[in-house]
């Protein structure tokens, strides 16, 4: 691989920006050995003659060389092509380089180019002293965690003096020194050879004088964050802010939930540094690759002194990000992984996952037994004359629902997987984004590989239930076959809820903990991936209406006789009406605590999109459970309103297009896909399928078996989510780019009463 390549794959994406524009620099070069052979001289040296002035330099026959050996200095001088000169001011480094050789042919070509490696270096040499100066004072704020830490410990055990710990043996360890600094202890403490302190519980009065700072006096200056995490968390910072007053709670549950968050923190915080100590890396292995080539295009010898004044730069001579490195490795690994060192590294460095075989051979299995089913299923109806027979307008009532569950699942993942594709063909840093663990993102080969197996067990129930008869003797339907979509779904249910660590259990446990953060609305403070979730409930209405319909349909029995009398009963319609409405209610109230959180009238924009949606929703639920004029004209006039608003809302605040000014007309300044019709075509198809909904309203004669419509008319407003998933994430990641956010901001268990105000 190239080093270009090679140099953009390694790039922090929300970086990019900030780093050495190398293919720019290429370009300035390409235009230089055009020039260069363009004035070439006949004299010029060529490779031959070059090399034998070399052998005859080393064999004593070059006349420049005196008798002892040595080259003359004034020879270098007299061929020096730059002079760098370094400018300081206001505390950092500006380098300006001066081109000697004016009088050659193609010189201005030489100088531009040398005036932009300069600017380039003044770009990350700024760039990065700023990031140093971030984690400088990020290492100050958990340097001041650990001492707090030390102190909550401390005073949990002092606590625990009173009760019965004759037959305990446990050891608590507290840390000595933490990022900067160390405390200082007693000669009564038993200090181990590891740095830390040892504390027996048999004699737990000296653990309160080891440390010359009282427990107390240091718990005096910070607060225990309460709300970081916490449900109900709202509520609990209104009466916090009310009383004035926030007691700490000295228990041992609070202790490792402490714990927790800090080690968290420094595994976050480390790699912030690892990826620093990379873009230092990277940014002087580019100059000294750019400048190696414009030796070879111009035969001179400039690279050693411009690589001189890189390795004197702050990002070529700083040293405080690695020693950083090492102060959190020997805290982490001391305090955290009880100094096991390589369990400690493997948690802050964890290995980056690997492409497994068996996903790719399972993925193309179930993907060939998901077409063979259907070719199956198409050849059985075609075979039998299903679509002839007086059992199949029935079937399409009592059965088709519950099937097409299964195909809006399938749907929406085949879609999220095409997205994953995309976003890392495009560099979109969709792990970031959601908050995902190091190593614990799916690829689009996971989900593929969940999606068909999933449509494989749906799709050989299906043909295994496509008898359209009754049992003459019995007068019902085979239970066993009718119980086959209800057996699967139970299946789903138990694979997503199982605690074992088999079949990506982080990813599940992510979703889970999400859904319940989208219930829990408002009581959560909003994160991306909250919002994000709950807009994919939005779309699968009817998925959760299908739902519904399995509890009704087993639940009252008439799967035996296959019969839709749920349609009838006023409990399952009162319902039909909530469940539609619930994943835009919950919506609705993240925006009314994002409102509250971050005072942006924005929020409140965006929650009367979801209420004219939940309108809608209602009326045209209404129109279709009891067609009147009356209904007829209250749906089109708040689905009309809500399509039109959800329309702009898409295209300009979520999508970030549509901008005037832009110098991509009616798109947007940053692009990450290169062909400007794209964006245009997506547009247009999410606003034909945005008014997808016109079926309901304009009974459309169509035929097709009202079911089918429905599930057809759900499968289109998947696919207009899949779509905008993919442009909203791309609008988010440029905003992080717009704003170099690399990094996600890890709740801390303390604050200083200074700091009250500050907390998130």
């Amino acid at each position: 691989m190239k080093f270009g390549k090679e140099f953009a794959s390694q790039m922090v994406p929300e970086w990019q920006a900030a780093y050495v524009d190398y293919s720019s620099l290429k370009k300035f070069l390409k235009e230089i050995h055009g020039v260069k052979q363009k004035y070439r001289q006949p004299d010029t040296p060529t490779r031959l003659q070059r090399a034998l002035t070399l052998y005859r330099s080393f064999s004593g026959l070059d006349p420049r060389r005196n008798k002892g050996g040595s080259s003359f200095d004034d020879h270098d001088v007299e061929n020096q092509a730059i002079l760098v000169n370094s400018v300081r001011g206001n505390g950092s480094g500006k380098y300006e380089t001066t081109f000697l050789m004016v009088a050659e042919e193609g010189a201005e070509y030489e100088q531009e180019f040398f005036k932009k490696l300069d600017n380039e270096l003044n770009k990350v040499d700024k760039f990065y002293r700023s990031k140093v100066k971030e984690v400088m004072a990020e290492a100050e704020t958990l340097t001041n965690q650990m001492h707090a830490l030390i102190a909550f410990r401390i005073k949990v055990y002092k606590l625990q003096e009173n009760f019965d710990v004759s037959g305990s043996n446990d050891k608590i360890m507290v840390p000595m020194n933490a990022l900067q600094g160390t405390t200082e202890s007693d000669n009564d403490a038993k200090q181990s050879s590891n740095g830390c302190l040892e504390i027996q519980e048999e004699n737990p009065k000296k653990v309160v004088s080891s440390i010359r700072l009282a427990p107390q006096e240091v718990l005096n200056h910070v607060k225990l964050n309460q709300a970081i995490q916490a449900p109900f968390s709202a509520a609990k910072v209104y009466c916090a802010s009310n009383t004035n007053k926030t007691q700490m709670n000295f228990s041992k549950d609070n202790l490792k939930k402490i714990q927790n968050q800090l080690k968290q923190a420094f595994i976050e915080f480390y790699y912030k540094l690892r990826l620093l100590k990379n873009y230092s890396f990277l940014n002087v292995l580019a100059f000294s690759k750019i400048m190696k080539k414009y030796d070879k295009i111009t035969s001179r010898r400039a690279s050693k002194y411009y690589m001189r004044t890189v390795d004197d730069s702050y990002i070529g001579n700083s040293d405080e990000v690695t020693k950083l490195m090492e102060r959190v490795e020997a805290t982490f690994i001391k305090h955290f992984s009880n100094s096991n060192r390589s369990k400690g590294m493997n948690q802050l460095r964890p290995k980056s996952k690997k492409e497994r075989h068996s996903t790719s051979f399972g993925t193309g299995f179930f993907a060939g037994c998901t077409a063979a089913l259907i070719l199956a299923l198409v050849l059985i109806i075609h075979a039998r004359n299903i679509l002839d027979k007086e059992g199949r307008v029935q079937y399409m009532e009592s059965m088709f629902p519950v099937y097409s569950l299964f195909g809006f699942m399938v749907l929406h993942m085949l879609m999220h997987a095409g997205n994953i594709y995309f976003w890392r063909r495009y560099r979109v840093n969709y792990s970031f984004i959601f908050g995902f663990k190091q190593g614990t993102e799916l690829g689009f080969r996971e989900v593929l590989f969940l999606s068909f197996g999933l449509a494989t067990l749906a799709l050989i129930s299906v043909v295994s239930n496509l008898d359209m008869e009754m049992d003459p003797k019995t007068g019902d339907y085979k239970a066993l076959t009718e119980l086959l979509p209800l057996s699967l779904l139970l299946l789903v249910i138990i694979v997503l809820l199982c605690p074992f660590n088999i079949l990506y259990r982080s990813s599940r446990f992510f979703l889970l903990r999400t859904s319940f953060r989208c219930i829990c609305a408002p009581l959560y403070k909003v994160k991306f991936q909250d919002f994000y979730l709950a807009d994919q409930f939005t779309s699968e209405v009817q998925a959760f209406r299908s739902v519904e319909y399995y509890i009704c349909h087993y639940g009252w029995g008439d799967f035996k006789l296959r019969q839709n009398t749920c349609k009838s009963n006023d409990i399952f319609n009162t319902f039909y009406f909530i469940v539609a409405v619930v994943p835009y209610w919950s919506r609705l109230l993240q925006c009314v605590r994002r409102f509250h959180d971050e005072k942006d009238p924005m929020q409140g924009y965006n929650g009367l999109k979801y209420f004219l949606t939940i309108v809608a929703l209602c009326t045209r639920t209404a129109y279709g459970l009891d067609r009147g004029t009356s209904w007829k004209a209250v749906a089109w006039t708040f689905s009309a309103m809500a399509a039109l608003y959800g329309t702009y809302w898409d295209l300009v605040v979520d999508w970030g297009l549509l901008q005037r000014r832009s110098k991509n007309r009616w798109l947007r300044d940053k692009l990450l896909i290169p062909y400007k019709s794209v964006y245009f075509g997506a547009m247009v198809l999410n606003v034909l399928l945005r008014f997808a909904w016109l079926q309901t309203v304009l009974d459309l004669s169509l035929s097709l078996h009202r079911e089918t419509l429905i599930a057809i008319v759900a499968s289109l407003e998947i696919i207009r989510r899949g779509i905008w998933n993919f442009f909203r994430l791309e609008n988010e990641h440029l905003n992080n780019v717009g704003k170099f956010r690399a990094f996600k901001s890890v709740p801390l268990p303390f604050y200083n009463d200074e700091d009250e105000d500050r907390i998130d």
